[in-house]
């Protein structure tokens, strides 16, 4: 199964409304989509979603990057699997979204080879996993109220809050939505890095206090701040979640040896790819952290990838993959499919993704 041409290309969804993040408001996901082609007629497919705030990386140099990685792989055996995915990480230092793009679709073409749907692959423990869903952050509390209530009408058991701008407000927009909501749904607070160690130690004491039921506090200050985030995980009962702060394996080791969190946050554009969101996720299970799987504005090839990962592993706890939920259209045809709040693993080998509308091919 030889590597016989890769082609690289986009798709262009709008959104059903503005996503809107501490860095900016988005009314389209722009993603790059690669396939690759293989001698004996399979097809791989991946794709990587542009963050230039946190992984660095544009559409223009993540298909740069692929371009150069394209180079070095093509021509190469896919049944030699580890060597192909090492001559890949090493012929280009980071870029972490264009490898994920290219080692998915070497994962989707792997799979497809031996039969077997990604997630089966790659362990196999759950067929479906559950996800929460985002309250993006708004100047009008009653905005996000009403998107939380909303949520749980819909079936939501986890609402992940968006926070990070006013440790005051913050403070009410979390109060105000655990009001709103039923009991026994589970508030979760991203705070987006956005706050000083003692004023997160501050706020998630109150929230303590009233009996929020938080179920965890994610990235509450500057990635490069590890000692800030065991301060704040050892002077508070409310679990720490690392997110910026780890990146690939070498990151993940440092806030493990630290015990500088309680979760870690494994996204696929992050690390750069299954392979290394394996590592960091043996590493904590080794050590007891749980992580759960996140991701960044993608469509459902990179849904369905970090999916296939997240239900693979035992010690994931509910994941973070609702982006998709805000596409106006969905040009994937296959993939991973939604009940609820419920994401259902294909059953077709690999990826299971059959077509992709709308590809733009840029080399």
């Amino acid at each position: 199964m030889i590597i016989e041409d890769i082609k690289v290309g986009r798709i262009t969804v709008p959104l059903k409304k503005p996503f809107k993040t501490k860095h900016g408001v988005y009314n389209f996901s722009n993603e790059v989509v690669v396939k690759i082609y293989t001698s004996n007629g399979i097809l791989g497919i991946g794709s990587a979603a542009p963050a230039p705030r946190v992984t660095g990386e544009t559409e223009s140099s993540i298909v740069g990057a692929i371009k150069h990685i394209a180079e070095n792989i093509k021509g190469l055996d896919l049944t030699c699997f580890q060597y192909v995915l090492k001559v890949m990480d090493e012929c280009i230092r980071g870029n972490n979204s264009a490898k994920a793009a290219v080692e998915i679709a070497i994962y989707d073409l792997w799979s497809k080879h031996l039969g077997v749907p990604l997630y089966k692959l790659l362990g196999g423990f759950n067929s479906s996993i559950v996800t929460d869903m985002t309250i993006m952050d708004d100047a009008k509390m009653e905005n996000m109220v009403n998107a939380a209530y909303e949520a749980t009408r819909e079936g939501y058991t986890h609402i992940k809050i968006k926070l990070g701008n006013n440790i005051d407000s913050d403070f009410e927009k979390v109060k105000f939505i655990r009001r709103a909501i039923p009991k026994g749904v589970k508030i979760r607070v991203d705070g987006n890095q956005g706050w000083t160690p003692k004023e997160a130690v501050r706020l998630i004491k109150k929230m303590e206090q009233l009996d929020l039921d938080i179920e965890f506090v994610e990235q509450p200050v500057k990635a490069w701040d590890v000692q800030g985030l065991r301060f704040i995980k050892d002077n508070v009962d409310t679990m720490i979640v690392a997110d910026e702060s780890v990146f690939g394996s070498p990151e993940a080791f440092r806030v493990i040896q630290d015990r500088a969190c309680d979760l870690i946050n494994i996204k696929l554009m992050k690390c750069g790819g299954i392979q290394n969101a394996t590592k960091i996720y043996n590493m904590a299970d080794t050590m007891g952290i749980r992580c759960m799987v996140g991701c960044m504005l993608e469509s459902k090839i990179g849904i369905t990838a970090a999916a296939s990962f997240a239900a693979s592993k035992g010690n994931m706890i509910i994941a973070d993959l609702d982006t998709i939920i805000y596409f106006a259209d969905d040009p994937i045809v296959g993939g991973v499919t939604f009940e609820g709040n419920r994401i259902m693993l294909p059953e077709e080998p690999g990826l299971g993704i059959k077509e992709i509308r709308g590809w733009e091919e840029i080399l």
